[in-house]
């Protein structure tokens, strides 16, 4: 496949862009790569990336296929008809509905602009940390971009209250919690209230109660991650971070995961748990902790699953922890193989929450582990008390 020129509706960045038009104006990929300062092998992948788009929605020349799919849909089948003299006559193109297009739009665009993200400066370390302790920030169902009216919910939610309640939130934690060298930071689901320009849910396309525009949510999402992990990164020597899907932001989660790869890809001390599958894992010492939104397995049966899916850390420790939300209250049960926590959440109720009156406290919390006796201190945060804190600071 060389025409280049066709493949430019397939390109998803600028770089893209650039790339097919050397090489469409004659350039070789030898010359490209130079020119732009890109790395033969970075060159190569982008342009497979390109084609295997091209080739998914229909176009692939030297296989007679030119009839493309829109990007919601997919080519299911081409039959072609071929003439006596070899050349085509007709052809038949069956398409169906991709449901799984966007989250894949969305995962290529990253991975695409990977390379050309700014990177966070490093921050410097803590000079004195305790070397056996990890802390554990817990954040779900947090849903940014959530509008609640207080006479209708019992409190004010908006966007610019979700960003500063969680700053202040954040201070607060770090302030209160053990001088531990490692800190997981998990967010376990929902964190954006919903998952494309249209706010409604992902699968039921319930209309949601919003604030604002979806690329205003996106902005105010990667820069408050962004403070909070240099706020963490100044606290401990080793930071964590886990962006767990959940039933609002299953797409969202995918591009909060690679984008924050790319960002700190140049921090040592930092990593970001980049699965596919919405099971997540974290090893220290003798305990292991277990990350699930709540939207596949609830509290009752998800031990068996983390055992399964996480068979070596689970066989080689001794103090298992499993951590959920989705439902917004606490629920704890200890079964046979470990402790399984259902998480509050920060935020304010929704107006189908409160209308069906499903209420329960406000509250996130940093759960301390040692690595030889598992859970040893806990601090429960609520709105009110973050509050009070600011007060006496």
């Amino acid at each position: 496949m060389n025409d280049y020129n066709a493949l430019l509706s397939y390109a998803r960045s600028e770089t893209d862009e650039k790339i097919l038009t050397m090489l469409a104006n004659g350039k070789s990929q030898s010359e490209v790569a130079f020119d732009l300062d890109v790395n033969p092998r970075t060159l190569t992948r982008r342009l497979a990336r390109i084609r295997a788009r091209a080739e998914k929605q229909g176009y692939s020349p030297e296989h007679s296929m030119v009839h493309t799919a829109p990007d919601t849909f997919r080519v299911k089948g081409v039959s072609t008809f071929y003439g006596e003299d070899g050349q085509v006559k007709g052809q038949w193109v069956k398409t169906v509905e991709d449901r799984k297009n966007y989250e894949e739009i969305i995962k290529e665009i990253i991975e695409t602009l990977s390379e050309d993200i700014p990177k966070e400066i490093p921050v410097t370390p803590p000079s004195h940390t305790e070397s056996d302790l990890l802390n554990l920030y817990t954040i779900t169902d947090y849903h940014l971009g959530m509008m609640s009216w207080h006479e209708e919910t019992g409190a004010d939610w908006d966007t610019r209250i979700a960003e500063q309640l969680l700053l202040d939130w954040f201070a607060a934690a770090i302030k209160l919690s053990p001088n531990s060298e490692k800190a997981v930071f998990a967010q376990i689901g929902d964190f954006m209230h919903w998952d494309g320009l249209d706010a409604v849910t992902p699968m039921n396309k319930h209309i949601l109660d919003a604030d604002t525009r979806f690329q205003k949510l996106v902005r105010v999402a990667i820069r408050l991650f962004r403070k909070i992990i240099r706020m963490l990164l100044a606290k401990h020597k080793q930071v964590h971070i886990i962006m767990a899907e959940g039933n609002h932001d299953p797409a969202s989660s995918i591009w909060l995961r690679e984008m924050f790869t790319a960002f700190y890809d140049d921090e040592p001390r930092l990593t970001v748990d980049n699965s596919a599958d919405p099971y997540y894992c974290y090893e220290h010492g003798l305990t292991s902790l277990f990350f699930h939104h709540g939207h596949k397995r609830k509290t009752s049966n998800i031990d068996d699953v983390f055992a399964a899916k996480f068979r070596d850390v689970f066989g080689r420790t001794k103090y298992s922890y499993a951590h959920m939300g989705h439902l917004h209250s606490k629920d704890i049960k200890e079964t046979n193989l470990m402790i399984v926590e259902q998480h509050r959440t920060l935020a304010a109720p929704d107006a189908y929450a409160s209308r069906g009156g499903w209420i329960s406290q406000r509250d996130a919390q940093v759960i301390t582990y040692h690595k030889d006796y598992g859970q040893v201190g806990r601090v429960v945060i609520s709105p009110e008390m973050v509050k009070h804190i600011q007060a006496r600071s």
